[in-house]
């Protein structure tokens, strides 16, 4: 539990940073805005993740958070056509740690926190769904986010990362980053609908990936959902609130060609490849939607000595 409270005060300390505290008036609780040519705010959404809601360790892919805010011509329930017509900015860090954050084994991954702010555009053709985009990715001491960790850990009671630790992280750097995914919803029944999709990621991890989404339920029906980059989840920007309660699943598999985080120059060997599996329920009612999920994480360098469970959990509440 102290694990969980540093994380959600970490993300809530991270975006305060970001955001104003009155933002424009949205429309984004319905299902269907009229389409004009001034373009206005549409939805938001984010997502919190934590290896402490999944297996109870605090290791490796630790703990991110990632927000976004979209931006269009209205919306009419689908993707449009048009490339940039729907315009994502989305925000987000991550903190990668040892298992260990007093005295790591040898081998183990080297500690990095990273922070992004990037563009998105999400649209169709012919019922196949694109979206592309980059972000700038800063990772390194520059963001304070040992400081932020250790500091929230020391609030909490619980050893946060050693200076043995904080001096050996990754370095400082800022790194582009392109986003690239494909996918198509086909309809499994009355209430089933099976993605397949395939994503390209360049910059601070280079990798090619292919999986699939089962959803059971309405969720996404008439919804833009965005892909979260460490469990695959994905969750709600432009949203509507139909009462339901939705399964969903997933999993997919990656090759990785290139890590900032995993240095060969350190010796590190990338697995051969990575995979993720994933299941969650949503429950939504007229004034919230609650999430929680769990995705398994496959190792990711031959140095790992398991595999991880990591949770992800998100909570609105409209008043």
């Amino acid at each position: 539990m102290g694990r969980f409270a540093s994380t959600v005060l970490g993300a809530l300390c991270m975006c305060a940073s970001y955001f104003p505290a009155s933002l424009p008036a949205v429309a984004e609780d319905s299902a269907t805005v009229p389409v004009s040519e001034a373009r206005e705010r549409l939805g938001f959404g984010n997502l919190l993740v934590n290896d402490a809601l999944g297996d109870g360790y605090d290791r490796w892919r630790s703990g991110s958070y990632s927000t976004s805010r979209v931006w269009g011509r209205g919306w009419d329930g689908a993707l449009p056509e048009e490339f940039g017509d729907i315009l994502e900015l989305r925000i987000g860090g991550e903190i990668i740690s040892p298992a260990n954050l007093v005295t790591p084994a040898p081998g183990d991954r080297r500690w990095a926190g990273s922070l992004f702010v990037g563009l998105h555009t999400h649209f169709q053709r012919g019922g196949t769904e694109f979206a592309l985009g980059g972000d700038l990715v800063a990772i390194g001491p520059m963001t304070r986010l040992d400081q932020l960790q250790g500091a929230l850990h020391d609030l909490v009671g619980i050893d946060g990362p050693s200076d043995a630790v904080r001096a050996a992280q990754i370095g400082d750097q800022i790194i582009p980053r392109f986003v690239g995914e494909i996918g198509r919803d086909l309809k499994v029944g009355e209430r089933g609908t099976l993605r397949p999709f395939m994503e390209l990621r360049a910059g601070d991890e280079t990798l090619a990936r292919a999986g699939f989404d089962v959803t059971i339920g309405q969720f996404g029906q008439g919804e833009l959902l965005v892909r979260d980059w460490v469990t695959g989840h994905r969750y709600r920007t432009i949203r509507n609130h139909q009462k339901s309660v939705s399964f969903v699943a997933g999993a997919d598999i990656a090759k990785v060609f290139d890590s900032v985080y995993l240095p060969s120059s350190d010796g590190y060997q990338l697995s051969d490849e990575r995979s993720r599996v994933r299941a969650g329920i949503h429950v939504r009612g007229e004034a919230y939607h609650v999430f929680y999920g769990v995705s398994w994480l496959s190792k990711e360098f031959k140095g790992q000595s398991d595999d991880q469970l990591v949770g992800a959990i998100k909570l609105d509440f409209n008043f």
